[in-house]
């Protein structure tokens, strides 16, 4: 006689409620006060800023994904969502319409598809139009005169020259003219910058709230803020005239965002804990080595591809042991 509530299956045994879609949801939720803040400091060309970034990367996804049903999971709009957040407001629509295909293209697709890519997509497509455009890149403003205001320059015509008002960024103020910025102006986001990482508060409560949701792993930008606190203090305790405190480390530039929403990403960051540690403390320290001794006021971007390159190595060095198994001796 069977027992009904006998059930024979194949492991996996438990199984996790969490989903992909899930997931990109509980990163949407986190992202959505963050590009409602971008838009009220630097106008509507955020939207459209985002909208051609997102574009770029939905199509692409579109054309050359096998299944067509992952376009529902939304990872080719997040990503494009995230591109966006890291680029300059005045940049022209048609940039930020190829950064999102690149993402997705080289990224992404000639990985495999979805779970199998080695590096962030969204910030690959970055680094492609930071390569490519450096000038509409490094071309920074505060915010345009009003609300519905447009950047001239987000219509600009494809490959030709782009004219637009440049304002200092705090780290690019603090490197080259050793200018300090208002702790209170980085944390709402009234600076310079890419619209995306300039309201530190709000980008930390996204972080929060993604960490309470278990979408991320907390050990990773635990790693980093601290890797960070703990290298600008030495070097503020040396020279505080010609480097930055800890808590203008933290707010200013891309960090924040870098630490909760890129680093962070599932798939090209370790699963084991102790991989996740040596991971946010890499990426910590190559931000200090670039801000400080490089010759970019900003380093996160290029610290994060960088550790993704040795994701493998990591996991491959700090597997957990196989229960059962002894030292070297067995």
């Amino acid at each position: 006689m069977k027992d009904p509530k006998l059930v024979v299956q194949a492991a996996p045994f438990l199984q996790q409620g969490l989903t992909t879609p899930q997931a990109m949801l509980d990163v949407f939720y986190a992202l959505i006060p963050i590009t409602i803040a971008s838009i009220w400091f630097f106008g509507i060309s955020v939207l459209l800023v985002l909208l051609a970034s997102i574009a770029g990367a939905v199509l692409t996804e579109w054309l050359f994904s096998s299944n067509k049903a992952s376009l529902w999971d939304g990872s080719a709009v997040l990503t494009g969502l995230l591109l966006g957040l890291t680029l300059p407001p005045a940049l022209p629509l048609w940039m930020a319409f190829i950064g999102g295909v690149v993402s997705i293209g080289l990224g992404k697709m000639v990985w495999g598809g979805l779970g199998n890519n080695l590096f962030n997509p969204a910030l690959l497509g970055r680094a492609f139009l930071l390569a490519n455009f450096p000038n509409a890149m490094t071309t920074w403003t505060s915010g345009p005169t009003g609300l519905f205001n447009l950047y001239p320059s987000n219509f600009a015509i494809p490959f030709m020259q782009v004219d637009a008002v440049s304002s200092a960024t705090p780290l690019g103020l603090m490197k080259f003219q050793q200018q300090d910025t208002p702790l209170l102006d980085l944390m709402i986001g009234n600076t310079a910058g890419s619209f995306g990482e300039t309201c530190g508060l709000l980008i930390i409560l996204g972080g929060l709230y993604l960490i309470l949701r278990r979408s991320i792993d907390w050990r990773i930008p635990t790693a980093i803020l601290s890797t960070v606190i703990i290298f600008t203090s030495l070097l503020f305790m040396l020279d505080s005239t010609r480097y930055p405190d800890p808590l203008f480390a933290v707010f200013s530039g891309g960090l924040l965002l870098g630490t909760f929403f890129m680093a962070t990403d599932p798939v090209t960051s370790p699963l084991t804990p102790k991989g996740a540690w040596l991971f946010g403390i890499g990426i910590g320290i190559i931000v200090v080595l670039i801000r400080v001794f490089g010759g970019f006021p900003e380093g996160v971007m290029y610290a994060i591809l960088l550790m993704n390159a040795t994701v493998p190595l990591i996991e491959r060095y700090t597997q957990p042991r196989a229960f059962g198994r002894g030292g070297a001796h067995d």
